[in-house]
């Protein structure tokens, strides 16, 4: 798979809702009905970051779900990529880009939102054929102001900026014309997870979704 073909699976993915979740799972029991309530507020695509022990197994009962579209986060190594296909994952998502992990995802045809925080990793992509990237650590990296200045000089790429980004400010990234969606955990807090609370969840994505 190409670069140019990832990026444009990658677009069709990140145009499916305003905001995708970036999930941190600590509990296995918590994914499929974690997934099941993203997917009914309007959040079908959904990052799984490979952070924590249960994180493949959480791809692959959240690939269950009817509905949503799963994918890997924090990918890597070709390891990372490797594990995340044979899972389920149908994106894969990395803070930034290396060669052989640009390599792994065309060997294994992981779409890839590879992760770039300056002007020449951003053209280094694009010169690849990568025309939508993972903009990381976003609030950090200069922010919206920042991703708006960059879209003049290289409007070629367009961008899922994640890290740091909330309810109060994802409309700051998502009204800027290169901006295709942003990735954010706020839709999924760690203490209704723990209660079970799956309608809190949902009402939360159904508030993300209505963001754009």
């Amino acid at each position: 798979m190409t670069p140019t073909e990832q990026s444009r699976l990658a677009s069709e993915i990140c145009r499916l809702a305003p905001v995708v979740p970036v999930l941190v799972l600590d509990d296995l029991a918590h994914a499929k009905p974690l997934a099941e309530a993203l997917v009914k507020g309007g959040l079908p695509a959904l990052e799984v970051t490979l952070r924590t022990a249960c994180a493949l197994d959480a791809i692959r009962a959240m690939a269950e779900v009817p509905g949503g579209m799963v994918g890997a986060g924090t990918l890597l190594t070709p390891a990372d990529v490797k594990a995340a296909k044979a899972a389920g994952a149908k994106f894969g998502v990395s803070p930034g880009a290396t060669e052989r992990l640009l390599d792994a995802c065309a060997e294994y045809e992981l779409p890839l939102l590879p992760g770039a925080a300056t002007a020449s990793e951003i053209m280094a992509l694009l010169e690849k054929g990568y025309t939508v990237q993972k903009f990381f650590p976003a609030e950090q990296a200069g922010g919206a102001p920042y991703l708006k200045s960059i879209g003049s000089p290289i409007p070629q790429v367009s961008f899922c900026p994640t890290g740091g980004i909330s309810l109060k400010n994802a409309r700051d990234y998502l009204g800027l014309k290169n901006i295709l969606c942003v990735g954010g955990s706020w839709v999924a807090p760690k203490d209704a997870m723990a209660k079970g609370d799956w309608a809190a969840i949902t009402a939360l994505a159904a508030e993300a979704a209505a963001l754009r």
